[in-house]
């Protein structure tokens, strides 16, 4: 077995959806998953969307309010764990006075393609 190290120098970038984004994990060569950390800053709401893939956030950092789907919007923070099933509507908006950042595990992995904005509907 093959130990495999991938850089850790990944940029941060400005995405549409109005959040930032650091790929941590994302090669062709990897398909089962991707990891990103992503960072909201204080008052953004997140583009509503929707991804073709399950995604896993693991929240790090900060507090924010995560409207999913038909359920009510929930209160997020420092050590959740959310689940957000492919083809789910979403969003996810910085209640605090700090930057949100948490990790985004996609299973299989996030390819542009994969991701619906659903504000122009």
């Amino acid at each position: 077995m093959a130990v495999k190290v991938l850089s850790s120098n990944t940029t941060e970038f400005l995405t549409r959806e109005r959040c930032y984004i650091r790929e941590l994990v994302n090669d062709e060569s990897i398909r089962d998953f991707s990891l990103a950390e992503v960072r909201v800053v204080p008052g953004v709401r997140t583009e509503l969307h929707r991804l073709a893939v399950d995604e896993w956030y693991v929240i790090r950092v900060g507090e924010g309010l995560l409207t999913a789907g038909n359920d009510e919007p929930v209160a997020v923070g420092a050590g959740d764990v959310i689940h957000i099933p492919a083809g789910t509507e979403q969003q996810i908006e910085n209640t605090g006075d700090d930057d949100l950042i948490f990790e985004c595990v996609c299973l299989p992995r996030f390819t542009p393609g994969c991701y619906e904005s659903l504000e122009d509907r």
